[in-house]
């Protein structure tokens, strides 16, 4: 949350996913990946475009993923999978590296919003006005702990995220508004066909007239070409050098009800963050030497030092030569990460995949982000090895991250995965746009 005296300092950036799974050219023919392609494209223009014209991450990030939403082709909002007892329960998140004290939140269980994603952000601004977080009233004795109304809580799921939605002024719906046939079809061949009604049963003639508005709601799907499976994201950086990440999802096809996924999940399926190192000018600072050194030849000086690196730690420096940098010189600069994951949500849990790719990045001396994400995502990376010997078998331990790193106010977007594809688009460092989803060009 930039303020109107804040001067910019980053060039923007912007990377967005579609979901990552067992994708390969047998079930996701070119025509697919067409239709998939111009929708992306789509998305990031006009997300590139708002991020441009001075949007702030956060903004700029839930836009990105309410476009998602709103689209029938990914695995959120319209167009999310089915539970087995044939409902929706939709998840949503985004967090910022700084600008707001509860930093990241997440909602589950989430049925009648239409858009998750901007309940998730509402949650997120409202804090600021939330109370003490510790279930005390707020300061005119309000027992939801302020006028914010989600008590300092930074995760909320099923009715009780849905009531705040409708008194936030959000837009609500009907369940069935989430609802495609494609999906119904993908629910019912995982169940057994003849134990499901078929679509026109379950909605009846009217519901479905009413679905398929957007071209897209009465799809067929022949249960062989690929339908997006995990969590769809949006990791941006804005002007002023603040990141954020969005994530949202229908979750897992033919989940229990109840389950709650790494989508929502603070650290494992999304994370950011921003932290101070030293100055890299500080670092390449000449060290100050003892008087005893000053009285040595250069290269007898440069062997004992050699040998005895300490030495000038013996002696008393003058404030002249103890001085290791100009004052002008700042000792610290801002390295940030932001992420999220998309595929097996369970094993995202398991190992906290995201917050342990930032946390090897800030703590692991010189490993780049798109190093600690191979680490992670990457082929034989620790989201693999979770799968153990169900690995290829069971879908366990399939995924990818996106991120961006942030190192003195310069983003570099970083990516990887371990499964067949990943669809992604972001603008690459020469100001391209890029649309992939297999690891080389379709």
């Amino acid at each position: 949350m930039a303020s109107s005296s804040s001067k910019p300092t980053s060039r923007p950036r912007i990377i967005i996913h579609g979901g990552a799974g067992n994708i390969t050219r047998a079930n996701f023919p070119p025509s697919a990946w067409t239709l998939y392609r111009t929708s992306l494209l789509h998305i990031l223009q006009a997300t590139s475009a708002f991020l441009a014209s001075g949007a702030c991450a956060l903004d700029a990030a839930t836009s990105a993923v309410t476009l998602l939403e709103e689209n029938p082709l990914f695995n959120c909002g319209k167009g999310a999978v089915f539970t087995r007892s044939g409902t929706i329960e939709l998840e949503a998140s985004v967090m910022v590296s700084r600008g707001y004290r509860k930093r990241g939140v997440g909602v589950a269980l989430v049925k009648k919003v239409r858009n998750p994603i901007k309940l998730a952000r509402e949650m997120l601004v409202r804090g600021e006005t939330d109370g003490d977080g510790g279930g005390n009233s707020g300061g005119d004795g309000d027992p939801a702990g302020g006028s914010g109304g989600a008590q300092g809580h930074c995760f909320l799921s099923g009715p009780t995220v849905e009531e705040l939605a409708e008194e936030w002024g959000l837009e609500m719906c009907d369940e069935k508004w989430h609802w495609t046939k494609r999906r119904w079809e993908e629910h019912r061949r995982g169940l057994g066909e003849e134990q499901i009604p078929t679509w026109d049963e379950v909605m009846g003639q009217r519901d479905v007239e009413k679905l398929v508005d957007d071209g897209m709601g009465d799809l067929d799907w022949d249960g062989k070409e690929y339908l997006p499976q995990g969590t769809v994201g949006c990791v941006c950086l804005d002007q002023y050098g603040v990141l954020c990440v969005a994530t949202s999802t229908g979750g897992l096809t033919n989940k229990l009800p109840g389950r709650i996924g790494d989508t929502p999940t603070l650290g494992a399926g999304f994370w950011a963050e921003e932290w101070e190192v030293p100055s890299p000018q500080l670092l390449r600072q000449p060290q100050a030497i003892s008087p005893l050194q000053a009285m040595l030849p250069d290269g007898l000086r440069e062997t004992i030092s050699a040998c005895i690196p300490s030495l000038a730690g013996y002696f008393p420096l003058s404030a002249s030569t103890s001085t290791l940098q100009d004052e002008k010189q700042p000792r610290t600069i801002t390295s940030g990460a932001a992420m999220s994951g998309t595929g097996n949500g369970d094993s995202f849990l398991r190992i906290n995949a995201v917050r342990t790719a930032a946390a090897i990045a800030r703590f692991v001396p010189n490993r780049p982000l798109s190093l600690a994400v191979k680490q992670i995502a990457g082929p034989g990376g620790e989201l693999e090895a979770s799968a153990g010997n169900r690995w290829g078998k069971t879908g366990e331990g399939e995924g990818g991250i996106i991120g961006i790193e942030v190192v003195d106010g310069k983003g570099k977007v970083v990516f990887d995965f371990n499964c067949g594809g990943m669809f992604r688009v972001w603008i690459d460092d020469k100001g391209n746009e890029r649309a992939m989803v297999f690891k080389e060009e379709y």
